[in-house]
């Protein structure tokens, strides 16, 4: 049974070698090189990346937003102002929201299925949302722009939001629970 084990084993090592091997003089017959290939599909992701900041600015210039931006791209504008205490990692917040792709197709509501409730910096959530909760105290209100790489980047969350989408937030900050 080892033997059968290592010579299965041994195979398949010989085919990842050969095929990748192989993979390699595909690409040099093609003329096409690593290097080249990377530079293509850099240029193609800042082409995507520039599309995408201007469809946000279109949306901000359209809606009339006053936004703030940080510095990973993330967008806010507090609606309207609480008077409750901002949140720190480790702390749990509760929110009340709606989540539109920036189409204006609503995709997730909070009328649907319940509140969100997270742990400040334990994931579970797109990571834009995080960083937004930290400038927001309890009670605010806002509109949050999550671009693609701060929502559910390349894959989309394999239900409704697609691939590359740029979501919008339209929240309300109900509950803290500090840390212990």
């Amino acid at each position: 049974m080892k033997r059968f084990i290592t010579n299965t084993l041994l195979f398949c090592l010989i085919v990842l070698l050969f095929s990748c091997k192989n993979s390699e003089n595909q690409s040099e017959k093609k003329g096409t090189s690593y290097a080249e290939t990377k530079e293509s599909l850099v240029v193609a992701n800042r082409y995507l990346t520039r599309t995408e900041e201007e469809e946000i600015e279109h949306y901000i210039k359209r809606h009339h937003l006053e936004v703030t931006e940080t510095g990973s791209g993330l967008r806010y504008s507090v609606v309207k102002q609480g008077d409750g205490s901002f949140p720190q990692k480790g702390d749990v917040v509760t929110l009340e929201y709606k989540v539109r792709l920036i189409t204006g197709d609503r995709i997730y509501s909070s009328d649907e299925s319940g509140p969100l409730v997270f742990q400040v910096g334990k994931g579970g959530v797109p990571s834009g949302l995080e960083e937004a909760i930290l400038h927001l105290k309890v009670g605010d209100q806002a509109n949050i722009i999550l671009p693609s790489h701060l929502a559910y980047g390349l894959l989309g969350d394999n239900n409704k939001v697609p691939k590359r989408a740029t979501i919008i937030y339209e929240i309300e900050f109900k509950k803290l629970s500090k840390k212990q």
